[in-house]
């Protein structure tokens, strides 16, 4: 069995790469990040490339674009869907059977709590639009051999841990360093997913028998914003209190500010409207993990604990990190 990682390089391929290092699995990892002249060297985007495939036996496609704020927008569908397109001509003329697809839950937009995987889906990005058609064209795939081929695809709700620079990095770092402002009463549930729990789960599905299986992931119990906020404080300050809290029309407000202000600068900034109403709103998911033998190795309190003590406690400052939503 030889697996192959699809940017192996990123936050999730690098987690998972360490695990697969002490497994008895077989893999190698290939990412564009590499230099074109490496024999690691692949971009899904470009079919070409994707030869160094040809001896898989299970594919596990992380590559994608996937910030809100990419530009040109075409590179969505470039990344993710042509992406899929390709990885799914590579698997049948390789005769390469299974295939591990990380989508997301932005597929289901802004979905009532408690969505699992029959949730409606309601994207609102082009992100979570390309992640759902990638989803369709590897189902298709799929459905074309249902008795020798196996399809994977888990959708993570936002992942953090050690090295990742994005959005709850962005607000713990906020926490740490005392510029954070609390808008509403933090009520809200924020699902979140522990990058060594996600990269476990993945290695989990390797072992999976033929079919189409669909997964959210989330690290349960969910935190309220309370909860995330003052667990942060207790052990980033030994505080676990909320200095001050301002009404969420102020925090909605400021966001259209930032939104006209990136209009005038023409350039992005790191609030926005869109990102203060996905701060403010519940993101609650459910997950069909749970009817699995699938046991998560680290509690997300756990993962929380590494992550603050590892970017504010401890110096880090040499260590790579990754650019992520």
């Amino acid at each position: 069995m030889t697996i192959s990682i699809i940017g192996g390089s990123g936050f999730l391929g690098n987690r998972l790469s360490q695990r697969l290092e002490s497994s008895e699995f077989e893999f190698s990892s290939f990412d564009k990040n590499y230099q074109k002249n490496d024999e690691r060297y692949l971009d899904v985007a470009d079919i070409n490339t994707l030869e160094v495939l040809k001896d898989s036996s299970i594919l596990i496609n992380l590559a994608a674009v996937h910030r809100d704020n990419i530009k040109p927008i075409s590179l969505y569908d470039d990344v993710n869907v042509a992406g899929a397109k390709n990885i799914c001509k590579i698997a049948e003329k390789h005769n390469i059977n299974k295939i591990i697809f990380t989508s997301s839950v932005a597929v289901y937009g802004f979905a009532p709590k408690n969505t699992n995987e029959e949730g409606k889906i309601g994207y609102f990005n082009d992100y979570g639009r390309t992640k759902f058609e990638a989803e369709q064209i590897y189902s298709e795939w799929q459905s074309k051999d249902p008795t020798n081929r196996t399809l994977v695809i888990v959708r993570p709700t936002v992942i953090f841990g050690e090295g990742n620079r994005g959005n709850v990095y962005n607000l713990l770092n906020q926490i740490a360093s005392r510029r954070f402002l609390m808008f509403g009463s933090g009520s809200n549930i924020k699902s979140m997913a522990y990058v060594e729990n996600v990269a476990a789960f993945l290695e989990y599905c390797i072992n999976l028998n033929s079919g189409n299986h669909l997964f959210n992931y989330i690290d349960k119990p969910d935190l309220n914003m309370n909860e995330l906020i003052k667990f942060s404080r207790k052990i980033l300050f030994n505080k676990d209190n909320i200095p001050i809290r301002f009404p969420s029309f102020l925090g909605m407000l400021a966001g259209k500010f930032f939104d006209i202000l990136s209009m005038i600068l023409k350039r992005d900034l790191s609030i926005s409207s869109i990102r203060v109403k996905k701060f403010m709103s519940d993101s609650q998911f459910n997950s069909s993990v749970d009817s699995t033998d699938f046991i998560p190795p680290v509690e997300i309190k756990e993962g929380l604990r590494k992550t603050l003590e590892y970017e504010f406690l401890h110096d880090n400052s040499d260590k790579k990190t990754f650019e992520t939503e």
